[in-house]
């Protein structure tokens, strides 16, 4: 399973950004598709999850701000930002899980400043 993530860059505080994760290769029907973020000298941490089901799990750091979402067809999973702080500033990694395995993508920048 490969997984390309794009979206990142940089918005100013208060701004949106939309990012987005295709996986391909062997998907199954069933997995977990998500978001974590790595500050610079931080441990990676989880920002939401979302299953083939459309079960949903958000860290209390972004809840009412971020959205995550996902087409099954195109086997890709979005994360809508809003209300971006300075402290959402990190590396944003998607993540694919199934069947016991965990599949990560390249990481995308995400830089909130004025």
């Amino acid at each position: 399973v490969q997984l390309q993530a794009s979206g990142g860059g940089l918005v100013q505080p208060g701004g949106s950004l939309r990012l987005s994760c295709a996986a391909s290769g062997s998907v199954f029907s069933f997995n977990v598709m998500g978001w974590y973020r790595q500050a610079p000298a931080k441990q990676r941490k989880l920002v939401a999850t979302i299953t083939s089901a459309g079960t949903k799990i958000y860290a209390d750091f972004v809840k009412g701000r971020f959205t995550i979402s996902r087409d099954n067809a195109k086997n890709t999973v979005y994360l809508q930002m809003n209300s971006l702080k300075s402290e959402d500033t990190a590396v944003y990694y998607c993540n694919l899980a199934q069947s016991g395995r965990a599949y990560w993508g390249q990481g995308t920048q995400v830089t909130v400043s004025s």
